[in-house]
Protein backbone atom coordinates (compact mmCIF):
# COMPACT_ATOMS: atom_id res chain seq x y z
CA UNK A 1 0.00 0.00 0.00
CA UNK A 2 3.02 2.45 -0.92
CA UNK A 3 3.30 2.85 3.38
CA UNK A 4 4.80 2.19 6.76
CA UNK A 5 3.11 -1.03 9.07
CA UNK A 6 4.49 -0.77 12.49
CA UNK A 7 2.76 -3.66 15.28
CA UNK A 8 2.86 -3.43 19.15
CA UNK A 9 1.28 -6.18 20.67
CA UNK A 10 1.00 -6.66 24.25
CA UNK A 11 0.42 -9.11 26.92
CA UNK A 12 -0.25 -12.16 25.62
CA UNK A 13 -1.78 -15.46 26.55
CA UNK A 14 0.34 -17.95 24.10
CA UNK A 15 3.12 -16.34 22.08
CA UNK A 16 3.21 -19.06 19.68
CA UNK A 17 -0.61 -18.43 18.96
CA UNK A 18 0.02 -14.43 18.61
CA UNK A 19 2.99 -14.86 16.08
CA UNK A 20 1.02 -17.05 13.99
CA UNK A 21 -1.58 -14.60 13.66
CA UNK A 22 0.69 -11.80 13.39
CA UNK A 23 1.98 -13.76 10.50
CA UNK A 24 -1.33 -14.13 8.92
CA UNK A 25 -2.35 -10.16 9.95
CA UNK A 26 0.80 -9.55 7.94
CA UNK A 27 -0.33 -11.70 5.25
CA UNK A 28 -3.14 -10.41 4.74
CA UNK A 29 -2.23 -6.87 4.50
CA UNK A 30 -0.25 -8.20 1.35
CA UNK A 31 -2.91 -9.53 -0.15
CA UNK A 32 -5.14 -6.41 0.39
CA UNK A 33 -2.68 -4.42 -1.56
CA UNK A 34 -2.99 -7.18 -4.20
CA UNK A 35 -6.38 -6.89 -4.85
CA UNK A 36 -6.86 -3.13 -4.31
CA UNK A 37 -3.69 -1.40 -5.43
CA UNK A 38 -3.87 1.42 -7.35
CA UNK A 39 -0.36 1.30 -8.56
CA UNK A 40 -0.60 -2.11 -9.84
CA UNK A 41 -2.48 -2.33 -13.35
CA UNK A 42 -3.45 -5.90 -12.92
CA UNK A 43 -5.00 -5.81 -9.41
CA UNK A 44 -8.18 -6.82 -9.60
CA UNK A 45 -9.89 -3.17 -8.79
CA UNK A 46 -7.55 -1.64 -11.56
CA UNK A 47 -9.23 -4.28 -14.39
CA UNK A 48 -12.80 -3.71 -12.40
CA UNK A 49 -12.38 -0.22 -13.36
CA UNK A 50 -11.38 -0.44 -16.68
CA UNK A 51 -14.37 -3.25 -17.24
CA UNK A 52 -12.20 -6.35 -17.67
CA UNK A 53 -13.55 -8.04 -14.55
CA UNK A 54 -17.06 -8.43 -13.29
CA UNK A 55 -17.58 -7.85 -9.30
CA UNK A 56 -18.90 -11.37 -9.76
CA UNK A 57 -15.46 -12.73 -11.07
CA UNK A 58 -13.48 -10.71 -7.88
CA UNK A 59 -12.36 -11.69 -4.28
CA UNK A 60 -14.86 -11.08 -1.94
CA UNK A 61 -13.19 -8.65 -0.04
CA UNK A 62 -13.76 -6.66 -3.54
CA UNK A 63 -17.45 -6.92 -2.96
CA UNK A 64 -17.44 -6.19 1.02
CA UNK A 65 -15.08 -3.27 0.27
CA UNK A 66 -17.32 -1.42 -2.28
CA UNK A 67 -20.21 -2.16 -0.12
CA UNK A 68 -18.63 -0.27 3.18
CA UNK A 69 -17.47 2.77 0.09
CA UNK A 70 -21.38 2.61 -1.13
CA UNK A 71 -22.49 3.00 2.29
CA UNK A 72 -19.80 5.55 3.34
CA UNK A 73 -20.94 7.86 0.10
CA UNK A 74 -24.60 7.99 1.65
CA UNK A 75 -23.68 9.15 4.57
CA UNK A 76 -21.39 11.67 3.71
CA UNK A 77 -23.97 12.80 0.92
CA UNK A 78 -20.92 12.02 -1.54
CA UNK A 79 -18.62 13.76 0.41
CA UNK A 80 -16.76 10.16 0.21
CA UNK A 81 -16.55 9.06 -3.23
CA UNK A 82 -14.58 6.10 -4.99
CA UNK A 83 -14.58 7.77 -8.32
CA UNK A 84 -12.10 9.39 -9.81
CA UNK A 85 -11.52 10.39 -13.33
CA UNK A 86 -13.82 7.50 -14.63
CA UNK A 87 -11.73 5.03 -12.60
CA UNK A 88 -12.49 3.51 -9.33
CA UNK A 89 -10.77 3.97 -6.76
CA UNK A 90 -11.74 2.65 -2.75
CA UNK A 91 -8.37 3.40 -0.70
CA UNK A 92 -10.49 6.24 1.27
CA UNK A 93 -11.52 3.06 2.74
CA UNK A 94 -9.32 0.05 2.38
CA UNK A 95 -6.15 0.90 4.30
CA UNK A 96 -8.35 1.74 7.24
CA UNK A 97 -10.64 -1.31 6.83
CA UNK A 98 -7.58 -3.82 6.36
CA UNK A 99 -5.32 -2.32 9.05
CA UNK A 100 -8.36 -3.03 11.70
CA UNK A 101 -9.09 -6.36 10.24
CA UNK A 102 -5.28 -7.25 10.75
CA UNK A 103 -5.63 -5.75 14.39
CA UNK A 104 -8.53 -7.70 15.29
CA UNK A 105 -7.18 -10.95 13.84
CA UNK A 106 -4.04 -10.34 15.83
CA UNK A 107 -6.45 -9.60 19.24
CA UNK A 108 -9.03 -13.00 18.43
CA UNK A 109 -5.28 -15.03 19.10
CA UNK A 110 -5.21 -13.69 22.99
CA UNK A 111 -3.03 -10.52 23.07
CA UNK A 112 -4.17 -8.43 25.49
CA UNK A 113 -3.46 -5.11 23.43
CA UNK A 114 -2.64 -4.55 19.84
CA UNK A 115 -2.02 -0.92 18.11
CA UNK A 116 -1.45 -1.39 14.45
CA UNK A 117 -0.56 1.60 12.88
CA UNK A 118 -0.57 1.98 8.96
CA UNK A 119 0.58 5.12 7.57
CA UNK A 120 -0.11 6.87 10.15
CA UNK A 121 -3.75 5.93 10.70
CA UNK A 122 -3.86 3.52 13.95
CA UNK A 123 -6.22 1.36 15.29
CA UNK A 124 -6.10 0.76 19.39
CA UNK A 125 -7.09 -2.51 21.01
CA UNK A 126 -6.97 -3.23 24.85
CA UNK A 127 -4.74 -0.78 26.24
CA UNK A 128 -3.76 2.05 27.51
CA UNK A 129 -2.60 3.62 24.77
CA UNK A 130 -0.93 7.33 23.97
CA UNK A 131 -0.78 8.00 19.82
CA UNK A 132 0.67 11.21 18.69
CA UNK A 133 -0.64 13.08 15.87
CA UNK A 134 1.70 15.04 13.76
CA UNK A 135 1.42 18.73 12.91
CA UNK A 136 1.19 19.24 9.15
CA UNK A 137 2.52 22.74 9.15
CA UNK A 138 5.48 21.78 11.54
CA UNK A 139 7.35 18.64 10.51
CA UNK A 140 8.69 16.62 13.30
CA UNK A 141 6.50 18.25 15.79
CA UNK A 142 2.99 16.44 17.15
CA UNK A 143 -0.05 18.99 17.72
CA UNK A 144 -1.20 16.83 20.05
CA UNK A 145 -1.75 13.23 21.48
CA UNK A 146 -4.73 10.78 21.91
CA UNK A 147 -5.22 8.54 25.12
CA UNK A 148 -7.18 5.11 24.83
CA UNK A 149 -8.36 2.79 27.11
CA UNK A 150 -9.77 0.35 24.57
CA UNK A 151 -11.04 0.28 21.46
CA UNK A 152 -10.74 3.36 18.99
CA UNK A 153 -9.93 3.73 15.41
CA UNK A 154 -7.70 6.92 14.82
CA UNK A 155 -7.58 7.85 11.09
CA UNK A 156 -5.62 11.43 10.15
CA UNK A 157 -6.43 12.85 6.48
CA UNK A 158 -4.86 15.88 4.80
CA UNK A 159 -1.94 16.46 2.53
CA UNK A 160 1.20 16.44 4.57
CA UNK A 161 2.73 13.06 4.41
CA UNK A 162 2.02 12.63 0.84
CA UNK A 163 0.71 15.56 -0.76
CA UNK A 164 -3.00 15.83 -1.33
CA UNK A 165 -4.52 12.64 -2.42
CA UNK A 166 -8.25 13.48 -1.30
CA UNK A 167 -10.52 15.20 -3.92
CA UNK A 168 -13.08 17.84 -3.88
CA UNK A 169 -16.14 15.76 -5.59
CA UNK A 170 -17.98 18.72 -6.81
CA UNK A 171 -14.69 19.46 -9.06
CA UNK A 172 -12.59 16.17 -9.05
CA UNK A 173 -9.52 18.85 -7.94
CA UNK A 174 -7.60 19.02 -4.94
CA UNK A 175 -9.65 21.07 -2.16
CA UNK A 176 -9.01 24.51 -1.54
CA UNK A 177 -8.37 26.23 1.43
CA UNK A 178 -9.43 25.17 4.63
CA UNK A 179 -7.38 22.12 6.27
CA UNK A 180 -4.50 21.79 6.90
CA UNK A 181 -5.75 18.18 8.31
CA UNK A 182 -8.04 16.42 10.13
CA UNK A 183 -8.21 13.59 13.02
CA UNK A 184 -11.18 11.47 13.27
CA UNK A 185 -11.46 8.83 16.41
CA UNK A 186 -14.52 6.55 16.60
CA UNK A 187 -14.84 3.64 19.30
CA UNK A 188 -16.80 1.16 16.35
CA UNK A 189 -12.71 1.00 14.54
CA UNK A 190 -10.54 2.60 11.88
CA UNK A 191 -12.64 1.60 9.05
CA UNK A 192 -15.20 3.81 10.13
CA UNK A 193 -12.59 6.35 11.14
CA UNK A 194 -11.05 6.71 7.83
CA UNK A 195 -13.80 7.19 5.59
CA UNK A 196 -15.17 10.10 8.14
CA UNK A 197 -11.60 11.51 7.99
CA UNK A 198 -11.26 11.49 4.15
CA UNK A 199 -14.86 12.81 3.77
CA UNK A 200 -13.96 15.82 6.60
CA UNK A 201 -11.03 16.63 5.01
CA UNK A 202 -12.99 17.07 1.69
CA UNK A 203 -16.03 19.35 3.24
CA UNK A 204 -13.46 21.51 4.75
CA UNK A 205 -14.94 24.18 7.03
CA UNK A 206 -18.09 22.24 6.53
CA UNK A 207 -16.52 19.37 8.60
CA UNK A 208 -17.10 19.74 12.08
CA UNK A 209 -20.98 20.30 11.82
CA UNK A 210 -20.90 17.13 10.37
CA UNK A 211 -19.25 15.22 12.40
CA UNK A 212 -20.94 16.89 15.73
CA UNK A 213 -23.83 14.69 14.53
CA UNK A 214 -22.29 11.87 14.45
CA UNK A 215 -22.47 9.06 16.52
CA UNK A 216 -19.62 8.12 18.98
CA UNK A 217 -17.08 9.94 16.51
CA UNK A 218 -15.22 13.06 17.82
CA UNK A 219 -12.59 15.03 14.89
CA UNK A 220 -9.52 17.30 15.80
CA UNK A 221 -8.79 20.01 12.89
CA UNK A 222 -5.77 22.04 12.28
CA UNK A 223 -6.86 24.82 9.49
CA UNK A 224 -4.37 26.24 6.86
CA UNK A 225 -3.97 29.42 9.00
CA UNK A 226 -2.53 27.07 11.62
CA UNK A 227 -5.83 27.69 14.05
CA UNK A 228 -7.44 24.82 15.50
CA UNK A 229 -10.85 23.43 16.65
CA UNK A 230 -12.34 20.28 17.82
CA UNK A 231 -15.57 18.84 18.15
CA UNK A 232 -17.05 18.96 21.05
CA UNK A 233 -16.52 15.41 22.96
CA UNK A 234 -12.55 15.38 21.32
CA UNK A 235 -11.33 15.90 24.97
CA UNK A 236 -12.31 12.94 26.29
CA UNK A 237 -9.81 11.48 23.94
CA UNK A 238 -7.00 13.91 24.71
CA UNK A 239 -4.05 13.02 26.11
CA UNK A 240 -1.47 16.23 25.64
CA UNK A 241 -0.85 18.85 23.64
CA UNK A 242 2.94 19.28 21.87
CA UNK A 243 3.91 22.95 23.02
Amino acid sequence: MGTVFSFDIRGSRDGAEVRAALRAAVLALHRTDEIFSTYRPDSQIMRLGRGELDRSDCAPEVVEVLELCAAAERESEGWFTTGYAGGLDPTGLVKGWAVERAARTIAASGAGGVCLNGGGDVQLLGGPWRVGIADPLRPGALALVVGAHGDLGVATSGPAERGCHVIDPRTGEAPVGGLASITVVCPAGLTTADTRATAAYAMGDRARDWLEALPDTEGFAVTADGSTWTTSGFHRHTAGVNA
